[in-house]
């Protein structure tokens, strides 16, 4: 109960923060523009709201509303979530949305997500000036691979190089993304420089197996807890575990994905020892783990910044954070991706069991990277569905009805709701099919 304690809290303050900064970025342009703000909100207040306060001589009322799914300022003379009809029947006016050339409209738009992406650049750029920029060298470790990637044509022990000919320089996900969907991998095997083809369908079999594709970690037994599940099992130190029910676990992520999904039952496990093959079967906690650590080698690299070059290695870093998400984006539109769709449970759960502010950062930065993201794609409701609107009228010189932009809203925001009730269905599913 601790630890969803801790993610929840962990997840409302992050999401608070990127509400609240992104939000400001249309506040602050339509404050530029000279258009009046109604209400800046951190969540929304259908009916009533838990705190509001509009200073004196202002036009703006802030406040806080109950229902923590969001926030949003309401800026006159524009259709948006609160769909306020009768405010557009009246004559436009200076001070409004809708009487600011397209360019003024177009950057109060995208305001909030430029804003996002800003603090996303921020912060890492505060967390390698803090706590350095940590890493592991791509084309310097060893890695194991899951069971896609072994039919594939990858062997254990393999050093990866380049993919299509790009160099691959760190072991993270934006790199790693970089294999999956490639079609020639470079490697080093043996001391020998060897090239493998990989099938067309590769990167669909590895995301719909859901199960990890590759760690520079191998599942060896480092230390037991005395009296655990492990010693009960009859494991010791040194103990390689190749298989868990017959799929191979020489990749330590791979391993920990099996015993998650077999927690509170009994395992058979296949054990090398001393060159010999030994059967063992151990009963798995219902946290999913049979109390062991394991002996890899840590080969990060720790680089450190003062105050003038860390912003430009901060920015550089959540340049790789936006190509992965981008890259990554792509799949959401494959059946595969749509069934490993996530809601709020899921992105709490990316979040550390107990607090580190290092993580929380981290994850913050990430986060506002994804929120700039998703909101510039083209569905009304959504900043990029203003956007795309805004655009068709800068290249038309046609600006859409307000009757067209309002049924635009209405369907915009039916999606959002499906598209929500969808990922936090899946992870409802998920709790279940544990």
């Amino acid at each position: 109960m601790e630890t969803i304690f801790v993610k929840a809290l962990q997840l409302v303050l992050s999401l608070s923060i990127l509400v609240i900064i992104h939000e400001f970025g249309h506040f602050l342009f339509a404050k530029i523009f000279k258009v009046r703000v109604e209400k800046f909100y951190l969540f929304f207040n259908p009916w009533f709201s838990l705190i509001k306060y509009k200073p004196r001589n202002s036009d703006t009322e802030y406040g806080i509303g109950w229902l923590p799914v969001g926030g949003y300022v309401k800026i006159s003379g524009m259709i948006d979530e609160s769909l306020d009809k009768e405010a557009l029947s009246r004559p436009p006016q200076p001070w409004e949305f809708r009487t600011k050339s397209s360019w003024q409209r177009l950057l109060i738009m995208v305001g909030g997500v430029l804003m996002n992406f800003i603090l996303a650049f921020f912060i890492y750029s505060i967390i390698v000036l803090h706590w350095g920029d940590n890493y592991t060298p791509m084309d310097k470790i060893p890695l194991y691979f899951g069971e896609v990637a072994h039919e594939a044509g990858f062997r254990d022990g393999d050093i990866l190089l380049s993919a299509d000919g790009e160099k691959l320089t760190r072991y993270d996900e934006l790199d790693i993304f970089r294999v999956i969907k490639a079609e020639e991998i470079t490697l080093l095997r043996d001391g020998q420089e060897q090239t493998v083809s990989l099938p067309e369908d590769f990167k669909l079999k590895v995301i719909a197996s859901k199960m990890p594709f590759v760690d520079f970690r191998q599942s060896i037994v480092d230390s037991i807890i005395p009296g655990g599940i492990a010693q009960r099992a009859g494991l010791l130190r040194g103990d390689r575990i190749i298989s868990l029910n017959g799929h191979n676990t020489n990749s330590f992520s791979t391993l920990t994905a099996l015993l998650s999904k077999s927690a509170d039952t009994d395992v058979a496990l296949k054990i090398l020892r001393n060159g010999e093959e030994i059967e063992l079967t151990s009963h798995v906690s219902s946290e999913g783990k049979i109390d062991f650590a394991i002996l890899y080698h840590d080969a990060r690299i720790c680089d450190h910044y003062n105050i003038i070059t860390a912003f430009p290695a901060g920015i550089k870093l959540g340049f790789r954070k936006l190509s992965f998400y981008v890259l990554q984006l792509r799949l959401v539109f494959t059946k595969e991706g749509v069934q490993n769709i996530g809601g709020f449970g899921a992105i709490g759960n990316l979040f550390p069991p107990q607090w580190n502010w290092l993580d929380f950062w981290n994850m913050t930065a990430l986060l506002s990277i994804m929120l700039g993201v998703m909101n510039l794609l083209p569905i009304p409701a959504l900043d990029g569905g203003h956007v795309l609107f805004l655009l068709y009228e800068v290249i038309t010189r046609r600006k859409p009805s307000d009757k067209f932009l309002e049924k635009a809203q209405y369907i915009g925001m039916v999606l959002l709701i499906l598209l929500m009730v969808y990922a936090n269905g899946n992870d409802i599913l998920r709790v279940f099919q544990k």
